[in-house]
């Protein structure tokens, strides 16, 4: 009997647990839930436990705190008639609906909460089940506040074009009088253009501060941007207990055009730990239309065209930039260019940089005396203090455009960069004519170790000074080419110079040697105890250099070359005998040593004879 009386009193147990577990229950958000009028409210409901269709239905009542609890019917998933007549109107035109979020959840919403929709709201679901247990309703408080949330702007856009790099600010003023603790969020976005130039809904957010005073940049590049710098947003205190939020966009681009807005929204945390928005205002604040650098940047020259000077005159320059944006909001790096009056390669003579800081390109424009600065606004000269023949060419300025950088890195790129249109520089030169003759003076064979002697003869008409800057060039003989002079295609190396101004500068090649002049025309090479090595064919060029009004040396371009003339260096006497002394020495050396061991030999067989007679 005992077994029997466990079994049947588990079975009870079983089926009273299982009926506590299928009981149905109903819930709603803790309250009380507080909601701002004029705003959207929506409670959630939600049934478990039931048996029956596995969808349910819904019922809301309204219990008004101003008409003594009595019962109010606010919408019905199941009866269209269910609503009483103070919502009637509002359930027909959607203001008040219920929305399922599943079969056994389902939310009520309310679009514009009135301030007499303060009470407490029910959630009833009729009954499904086979017996009526569990429970079948679930009732939370709302409070209705007024809206007390404003917002106002100090600055409304024009909708006037501005320059790519432009600083754009705009300051938004949210205050919220709550008789509960609640927050504030503000945030700043824009309704871009569309692919047809259209304001439409391509809304994007720039960046917020959230309801815990955190800035929150946008995505994708406003992200970038703020963490560059170059988006900001600040809480300040403002007068009448507002606060004021300023948007600083110190770099604008084209991609910010579009119809900007403010929007506050009042935040309150629920019963349920929940953050619910409670209110939203959203303030417009015009439309910003930004132009591409491209459209507005225009670089010239002036003088423009042609120029000409003549010898020694000043050169200046004038590069002149405009729609470059804000000159305190922009940096800039001008450059001058210059290609030769032949054409050729585009070299830099100068530039500056957005830090103001002036460096010379090549050797030339460096040693030329000039100067470049920046005489105002978009105006950048070039100056020439005494124009020489390397000065004649195509000028260009090229002007790199940072928008929105005041100090740009070594590594940042550039906005946009854009080139002037060029101007010719001309010079007006006296006549220069020259010819140079390269010679061996005569006198007995060169050898090897004596001192090779060459005359570079120069004549140079022209008016005015005149110095002349010689080089002189070698090339090796081959071994195998017999011929007496080298192709018409052979260049020579550089390896000794007598400058305009007399200094010399060797670039030996391991020999000993001297340049200098000997007479007004002649310029004399020696090389000290010649070697092999100093064979070769050897040639001068001789380059003109005149003097300009100010008493500067320039070069004239104008360069005469000498034929080349092959040196061949001799054996000495003492070298022709070495030889034949050598082989004489080493030959006796080798007769006698063969002799001396002949005789030895001879001697110790004989010896060896001998030897048994002397025993007997």
């Amino acid at each position: 009997m005992a077994p029997r009386r466990l079994t049947l009193l588990l079975i009870i147990g079983f089926v009273w647990e299982f009926q506590l577990v299928v009981c149905r229950e109903v819930t709603l958000p803790p309250g009380p839930v507080y909601r701002v009028a004029g705003f959207p409210m929506s409670l959630p409901c939600t049934v478990s436990g039931y048996e029956g269709p596995r969808t349910q239905d819904f019922e809301w009542f309204l219990y008004r705190e101003d008409a003594g609890e009595m019962q109010i019917g606010v919408v019905s998933t199941r009866d269209q008639g269910f609503p009483y007549a103070p919502f009637q109107g509002r359930v027909r035109s959607g203001e008040v609906r219920v929305e399922r979020d599943s079969d056994d959840k389902a939310r009520l919403v309310i679009q514009r909460l009135r301030p007499d929709d303060q009470g407490r709201f029910e959630c009833y679901t009729p009954s499904t089940d086979v017996r009526y247990q569990g429970s079948y309703s679930a009732s939370v408080n709302v409070k209705v506040m007024p809206d007390t949330l404003s917002i106002t702007h100090s600055r409304i856009l024009s909708g006037q074009p501005v320059t790519e790099g432009t600083e754009l600010q705009l300051t938004c003023a949210a205050s919220v009088q709550s008789p509960q603790h609640t927050h504030l969020s503000v945030t700043f976005g824009v309704r871009g253009s569309t692919d047809s130039g259209s304001l439409g809904h391509n809304l994007r957010e720039i960046i917020s501060i959230d309801r815990e005073l955190r800035v929150i940049p946008g995505r994708g590049a406003y992200e970038k941007r703020y963490k560059d710098g170059e988006i900001n947003l600040e809480k300040k205190s403002g007068d009448g207990g507002r606060d004021l939020y300023v948007l600083t966009m110190s770099v604008l681009a084209p991609e910010d055009s579009g119809a900007y807005f403010c929007e506050a929204v009042q935040w309150i945390l629920d019963p349920s730990d929940q953050w619910e928005r409670i209110a939203q205002r959203t303030m417009e604040l015009g439309n910003l239309a930004v132009q591409p650098l491209a459209d507005t940047l225009s670089v010239s020259v002036a003088p423009a065209g042609e120029l000409s000077l003549q010898l020694g005159s000043p050169l200046r320059l004038m590069c002149q930039v405009s729609g470059a944006g804000w000159w305190n909001r922009s940096a800039l790096l001008v450059q001058w260019m210059r290609r030769g009056p032949s054409g050729g390669v585009e070299v830099e003579v100068a530039k500056m940089g957005p830090d103001g800081v002036v460096s010379w390109g090549d050797d030339t424009s460096k040693g030329g005396g000039g100067s470049m600065e920046k005489e105002g606004n978009g105006k950048f000269s070039l100056r020439r203090f005494s124009a020489h023949p390397a000065d004649a060419g195509v000028y260009r300025c090229a002007v790199s455009v940072y928008a929105g950088r005041i100090s740009p890195g070594p590594a940042s790129p550039a906005t946009l960069t854009q080139w002037s249109e060029g101007v010719t520089v001309s010079l007006r030169t006296k006549e220069v004519n020259v010819s140079a003759v390269v010679e061996l003076p005569r006198r007995p064979l060169l050898k090897r170790g004596s001192t090779a002697t060459l005359l570079c003869n120069v004549s140079v008409v022209t008016t005015g000074s005149a110095q002349v800057e010689v080089q002189w060039l070698h090339k090796r003989e081959e071994p195998e080419n017999k011929e007496v002079t080298p192709p018409a295609d052979t260049k020579g190396v550089v390896f000794a110079t007598l400058t305009y101004d007399g200094m010399s500068r060797i670039y030996s090649n391991g020999s000993d040697m001297s340049v200098d002049r000997i007479s007004a025309g002649t310029y004399r090479l020696r090389i000290f105890s010649a070697r092999e090595e100093d064979q070769g064919y050897y040639q001068c060029t001789a380059e003109v250099w005149a003097q300009d009004p100010h008493g500067g040396w320039y070069k004239t371009t104008k360069k005469a070359e000498s034929a080349m003339v092959r040196v061949y260096l001799y054996a000495r006497v003492a070298d022709l005998l070495l030889i034949p002394l050598v082989v004489g020495v080493s030959s006796a050396l080798f007769v006698g040593v063969v002799i001396i061991a002949t005789v030895t030999c001879c001697f110790m067989k004989r010896l060896a004879r001998q030897r048994p007679h002397i025993r007997k």
